[in-house]
């Protein structure tokens, strides 16, 4: 029998390659998708987003650990899909605001979102408006991540709350913010549910958002 143990070892050291070999080898063992999920992967990505609180590890190792999370995800989710099992615990449409082309931020929480069970939309950086409600309706996510790492571009997340409004979707979608000069301050100010300074602490966010436990 395969050892689960590496599974765990392997996303938590950013492993690809490793990761994928042994969940290959667990399924041919015939490990259910969601128990190596839940069990070793979620948990693998939970201990990389505390080394990351704490400074233990840094950027790379967290975006090394995603990667390794999403490789071994791309094998399970079709399997998974195909048997009619939940493959997520929510979506969730993230991008940076327009006018900003940061995006290490939002990299970051969208790794640890998928990492923790997500379906993660990430439209990427410079997106207006318009795109981010046709991209929740689209998908109908439950969530949008709104990320801005300057201060001129701060004020435009309210214009995508007030687009939601006028969409008729602001009741059917949760909104976070991020970024470095964003607080909860300014997050409550512009209408926002939640705001995060970490890409730990938006998983926690998210996840009071949605009543998961």
């Amino acid at each position: 029998m395969t050892d689960l143990s590496l599974l765990y070892e392997a996303i938590l050291k950013g492993k690809s390659k490793s990761a994928v070999e042994i969940t290959n080898l667990a399924l041919a063992d015939g490990a259910e998708p969601k128990m190596l999920i839940d069990e070793y992967m979620i948990k693998a990505m939970g201990e990389v987003g505390r080394r990351f609180e704490n400074q233990e590890i840094f950027v790379p190792e967290l975006l090394m650990a995603g990667r390794a999370m999403k490789a071994s995800l791309n094998i399970l989710q079709p399997i998974m899909k195909s048997s009619g099992e939940k493959t997520s615990i929510g979506k969730i449409v993230i991008g940076t605001v327009k006018g900003d082309l940061h995006d290490i931020g939002k990299n970051l929480v969208a790794s640890m979102l998928e990492g923790c069970g997500f379906e993660v939309i990430d439209i990427g950086i410079d997106m207006d408006s318009d795109k981010f409600v046709e991209s929740v309706r689209e998908h109908n996510a439950d969530v949008l991540g709104l990320s801005a790492l300057l201060t001129t571009t701060m004020p435009y997340m309210k214009t995508v709350i007030d687009a939601f409004a006028d969409a008729g979707l602001r009741d059917k979608v949760k909104i976070i913010v991020g970024g470095a000069p964003v607080s909860a301050g300014f997050a409550a100010e512009i209408g926002a549910d939640g705001y995060s300074d970490t890409a730990n602490s938006a998983v926690t966010t998210v996840k009071e958002l949605l009543g998961i436990k």
